[in-house]
C-alpha cells in the first residue's frame, strides 16, 4: 500500500532535524531533540528516595475496560513505579459488568506492585503519599442504598439496553442522552419498573465508587459527571432545569427520591476532593503500611485523563483515545447547532464543553483473533509475547491489496449505537473471489476497527463543519508504531499525532491531576498548567493523511456500510 512505501524508514531512527518524528519519551523529563546527545533531567537515586520517604509523590490509577493501572510520579511527573491487573468484563444475565471484589482485588495488586518496586529500587517502604487521584471507565450504572449497599450488578457503559429511555429523555430535554450515561440506565430501571428503585439513594460511576471508598466523599469531577446527569458550563454543576424535568416526569414522581440529591457533587480539576481516610488506606495498602491524610483529587473518566494526557482540553484542541471501546474528544469554542444522536456533548477536566463521538467496539476483536494466532504459535512450540504477536501481525499489512482484497469485518463484541445494532456479532466477511491473504485480512481489521469511529466524526466534519488541524491519539493500539496511526490519519482524513504516553497514559494521566490538585486551586488554569509545567518539551510523531490511504479507506467505508444489513441479520439470527 502506499502509506507503506517508506516503512523501513519510518520505523528506524528518527531523523534528527524533522519534527514530525520524535522519539516518544516520558513528558515532563525535559528530553531535548538532539538525539545523540539526550538531556534527560531525572532526579538521583537519593533524591528520588528522599521524595518518597517526605511523601512528595503522587498517586494515579486508572480502571480500564481490561487493566487496572496504577502509578507513583514525583513533582516533575516522572514515573518512579507502576503496577498492573489484567481483567475482563463479565456478561451474566444479559449484562455487561465486572464485581466490585474484582474492582479491589486488582487496585490492591497494582498498589502492592508499586509499593514493591519503590523497596525494591530505593530501599524505602512506601508510607505517605501526598495526593491521590482515581479514575475509570465512563459511564455506566452504579446504584446504591442507604447503608452503602449495592442493589443491583455494575451495569457498564457497554450495555446496549436503554434504548427506550435514551430516547425518551432526550425528546424531553432536547439534549443527546446516550444509552451509556447513567442517566438513562437509572430511567431505563424506573421503566422496568425494577423493585431496588425505590431504595436507591446514591448514584455513581466506577471512578466515582472507588473515590468514595477512599475518601467518604460521594463527588465526581466534572468530566466524569458530565457522562451521567448533562452539566452546565457557567453553573460547573447539572443543569438545573433538566434535573426539575426528570423529577417532573410522571414514572419519576412517585419515589422518594429527587434526582439532585441521589447524584454525586461536581468538583472542577483543582478543587478538594476530601482526604485518604484511614479506611481508605488499608483499602489500598493491604500491608498496613500506608498512612491517612492524602490529598485526594476529583475522581475522572477515562476521557478526561485522556485528555490530560495528550494536553488536548484547550479549547479547539482535540484526541483520540483506543482501546475496548474508542472515542475522539473535540474541545468546542462553540455550541453545536443541532442535537446529534451520536455526538455526546461532555466537559474537560476543568469544565469546557467537549463533542465526544464513542464507539463501544474498537480493539477487542483484533485482541481475539492476535490470540487465536498465539495459540497457533504455541501449538507449533513457539512463545511469542504480546509485544512481538502484535507487531509481527500489523506489519504484515505492509503486504495488503489497497481495498484490503475485498474482505469486510465487523468487530461487534458488544451492540454499537453509531450503526444501530443493538448486540454485537462479531463477523467476518468475504466474496468466494476476494483476495484471503494474511496481509488482507490483518488490513481489514484495522480498517474495521476504526469504521464507527470514521462515521460518527463525518457528522462534525461534514454538518457542523468542525475540523482540527492535528488530533492526538493514545492507546495501546499505537505501541507498534506507524501502523495503526497511518490507518487511523487515513481514516479521519486528519493528521494523527502519537505521544509518549500512547500505551499506558491514563493513570499517569490522573496523576497529574492529583499533582495539579495539591499545587493550589485557582494559581493556574488546567491548561496552562499543563502547558507550562508538564508538557515543556513534548515529543511525539505526527503521520498525515496519504491521498491514496485516504481513497482506499473511503472505499472500504462505502463497502462496510453496504454490508451492515448483513451484521443486523447476524444479531438476529444468532440468538
Amino acid at each position: 500500500m502506499h502509506f507503506f512505501n517508506n516503512l523501513p524508514q519510518r520505523l528506524g531512527r528518527p531523523e534528527k532535524n524533522n519534527p514530525q518524528y520524535r522519539c516518544p519519551a516520558e513528558p515532563g523529563l525535559g528530553r531535548g531533540n538532539d538525539f545523540k546527545t539526550w538531556e534527560v533531567k531525572k532526579m538521583n537515586l537519593i533524591e528520588t528516595s528522599q521524595a518518597i520517604q517526605q511523601g512528595n509523590v503522587s498517586l494515579g490509577i486508572e480502571l480500564g475496560s481490561t487493566r487496572i493501572k496504577a502509578v507513583l510520579v514525583t513533582d516533575d511527573f516522572e514515573t518512579i513505579a507502576s503496577g498492573g491487573y489484567v481483567w475482563e468484563n463479565k456478561f451474566e444475565n444479559g449484562i455487561w459488568t465486572y464485581s466490585l471484589e474484582e474492582v479491589w482485588e486488582g487496585i490492591q495488586r497494582s498498589y502492592a506492585q508499586i509499593a514493591a518496586d519503590i523497596q525494591g529500587k530505593y530501599h524505602t517502604t512506601l508510607t505517605k503519599i501526598s495526593a491521590i487521584g482515581v479514575s475509570a471507565m465512563m459511564h455506566g450504572y452504579l446504584a446504591f442504598a442507604e447503608n452503602g449497599e449495592l442493589l443491583v450488578p455494575f451495569r457498564t457503559w457497554r450495555n446496549n439496553i436503554t434504548e427506550q429511555a435514551a430516547d425518551e429523555l432526550t425528546e424531553r430535554f432536547q439534549f443527546n442522552i446516550p444509552q451509556r450515561w447513567s442517566i438513562a440506565h437509572l430511567y431505563q430501571a424506573i421503566l422496568n419498573q425494577e423493585p431496588h428503585v425505590k431504595d436507591i439513594r446514591f448514584i455513581t460511576t466506577l471512578a466515582g465508587y472507588v473515590h468514595w471508598k477512599l475518601s467518604g466523599e460521594k463527588v465526581l469531577g466534572i468530566g466524569d459527571a458530565s457522562g451521567v446527569f448533562p452539566v452546565d458550563e457557567e453553573t460547573g454543576t447539572y443543569r438545573k432545569d433538566f434535573l426539575d424535568t426528570f423529577d417532573r416526569l410522571e414514572n419519576v414522581a412517585p419515589y422518594p427520591w429527587h434526582i439532585g440529591k441521589v447524584l454525586p457533587k461536581v468538583l472542577k480539576a483543582g478543587e478538594y476532593a476530601g482526604t485518604l481516610t484511614t479506611e481508605g488506606a488499608a483499602l489500598l495498602d493491604v500491608n498496613g503500611n500506608l498512612q491517612a491524610g492524602s490529598l485526594m483529587a476529583p475522581p475522572e473518566g477515562d476521557a478526561g485523563t485522556g485528555m490530560v494526557c495528550t494536553n488536548s482540553v484547550r479549547k479547539r484542541t482535540g484526541n483520540i483515545s483506543v482501546g475496548t471501546s474508542a472515542f475522539s474528544m473535540i474541545v468546542l469554542d462553540q455550541p453545536l447547532e443541532k442535537v446529534y444522536r451520536d455526538i455526546d456533548i461532555v466537559t474537560t477536566p476543568s469544565g469546557a464543553p467537549v463533542a465526544m463521538v464513542h464507539i463501544n467496539n474498537c480493539s477487542s476483536d483484533i485482541n481475539a483473533w492476535a490470540n487465536l494466532f498465539k495459540q497457533f504459535a504455541e501449538r507449533l512450540g513457539v512463545d511469542l509475547p504480546a509485544d512481538r504477536l502484535y507487531e509481527t501481525l500489523f506489519l504484515v499489512a505492509a503486504k495488503a491489496d489497497p481495498d484490503a482484497g475485498g474482505l469486510l469485518n465487523y468487530s461487534y463484541l458488544s451492540g454499537e449505537n453509531i450503526t444501530k445494532m443493538p448486540a454485537g456479532r462479531p463477523l467476518f466477511v468475504r466474496k468466494p473471489d476476494s483476495a484471503f491473504t494474511l496481509a488482507n485480512f490483518v488490513q481489514a481489521q484495522l480498517y474495521a476497527a476504526f469504521a464507527p469511529l470514521k462515521i460518527g466524526m463525518d457528522i462534525l466534519k461534514n454538518e457542523e463543519g468542525i475540523k482540527t488541524d492535528v488530533l492526538i491519539a493514545q492507546g495501546g493500539l499505537f505501541k507498534t508504531p506507524v501502523i495503526g496511526q497511518q490507518v487511523l490519519a487515513n481514516a479521519l482524513n486528519t493528521p494523527i499525532t502519537v505521544m509518549s504516553t500512547a500505551g499506558e497514559g491514563g493513570a499517569w494521566g490522573m496523576a497529574v491531576l492529583a499533582v495539579y490538585a495539591k499545587s493550589g486551586n485557582g494559581k493556574q488554569s488546567l491548561e496552562d498548567f499543563l502547558d507550562q509545567n508538564v508538557f515543556t518539551h513534548p515529543e511525539s510523531m505526527t503521520l498525515s493523511p496519504e491521498p491514496e490511504g485516504v481513497s482506499e479507506y473511503e472505499a472500504f467505508i462505502k463497502r462496510y456500510e453496504a454490508g451492515l444489513p448483513v451484521e443486523s441479520m447476524a444479531v438476529k439470527s444468532i440468538g
